[in-house]
């Protein structure tokens, strides 16, 4: 009779876990049957939101829906990851995920209202852009050693801006002054579209801003570029040298961006979107909008992957806010 039981419950789990497959596969079979929101945390023209606007129509082609770009701006991109990790993990709402609110913020601001380790599901890495060491073109300085000695004669007086306190840009110029040895003043701001006015009106010194929100302005000659944190110089700015040619070595800050979702997303699902965005980013016409805009997609390509890349940038950037003492202001 004991026997009986036991095998009448395990008979049953057999069937509650066939019932649980069925239906995990019908919802990913079945997705997308209404649109999908992409949660962007920063304001329209900044680099997050160019690289979801570019992304976004051919996704919602290749899904059959339409993906619509939703921006929630603020406290470096954690508004809009809060509100992620708090939906439904069935696919209809999805965060271009970014190293301010998935790597860095989490070590910097007083309290961040979800666990970027474990609340998210990591569904796509899509790549990184470069931050461009930008000045207005009145500041008397044509090399990243010039504005250093500018710097040194105005103990902080010169000012850098950024998308907001915990975003890359707080962080890179905060390292830049440890390892310039150089007393600069953060300005933070709620994206980067008004920090990169403020600098075209000269309001602030620098900015350390992704490559997109700054190429055009750049090549307009509306500002001056001095350095660029990639490996090697790119095609598209070839005579823009990199930080270590300048001399600044150990400036490892980066913009990643990634797609995520809540976490509990099934992997079936997972998948399915994981293939649909790397159908997009391979489309011709989209590709060459992300490779003029700096986009670097080399790195993490399954979920898997992308997940240990996570864990690996939560660490770094730990023991990076630590050393720079950088805290909320």
């Amino acid at each position: 009779m004991q026997w009986f039981k036991v095998k009448q419950v395990s008979q049953f789990l057999f069937l509650g876990l066939i019932f649980l497959s069925q239906a995990v596969f019908a919802q990913s079979n079945n997705y997308p049957n209404k649109p999908i929101h992409l949660i962007v945390g920063f304001a329209p023209g900044g680099g997050t939101d160019i690289v979801a606007r570019a992304l976004a129509p051919k996704l919602g082609e290749i899904l059959g829906q339409t993906v619509i770009v939703e921006n929630r701006t603020g406290a470096a991109g954690t508004i809009a990851a809060d509100f992620v990790a708090k939906s439904s993990a069935d696919g209809y709402y999805l965060l271009m995920g970014h190293s301010n609110s998935n790597a860095i913020a989490p070590f910097v601001l007083n309290k961040v209202p979800y666990n970027p380790a474990t609340d998210f599901s990591a569904i796509t890495y899509l790549g990184y852009v470069p931050n461009i060491l930008a000045i207005n073109p009145l500041t008397p300085a044509n090399t990243v050693n010039e504005l250093i000695n500018i710097a040194k004669t105005k103990p902080g007086e010169m000012t850098y801006g950024s998308s907001g306190i915990g975003s890359t840009q707080h962080l890179a110029g905060a390292l830049f002054g440890k390892i310039a040895n150089i007393d600069i003043r953060h300005v933070p701001y709620k994206g980067s579209g008004q920090a990169i006015i403020d600098l075209m009106a000269n309001q602030i010194s620098m900015n350390f801003d992704t490559m997109p929100p700054l190429l055009e302005q750049i090549k307009a000659g509306k500002l001056k570029a001095l350095a660029i944190s990639t490996p090697n110089r790119l095609q598209s700015l070839p005579n823009l040298p990199t930080f270590n040619e300048v001399g600044i070595q150990g400036f490892d800050v980066t913009n990643w961006y990634s797609i995520m979702g809540p976490k509990n997303m099934s992997p079936a699902l997972i998948d399915k979107i994981n293939k649909a965005v790397k159908l997009a980013m391979n489309e011709s016409n989209i590709k060459a909008t992300l490779d003029s805009q700096g986009l670097q997609t080399t790195g993490p390509s399954t979920p898997a992957e992308f997940t240990a890349f996570i864990k690996t940038e939560l660490d770094k950037y730990q023991k990076m806010v630590k050393d720079l003492n950088v805290k909320a202001e």
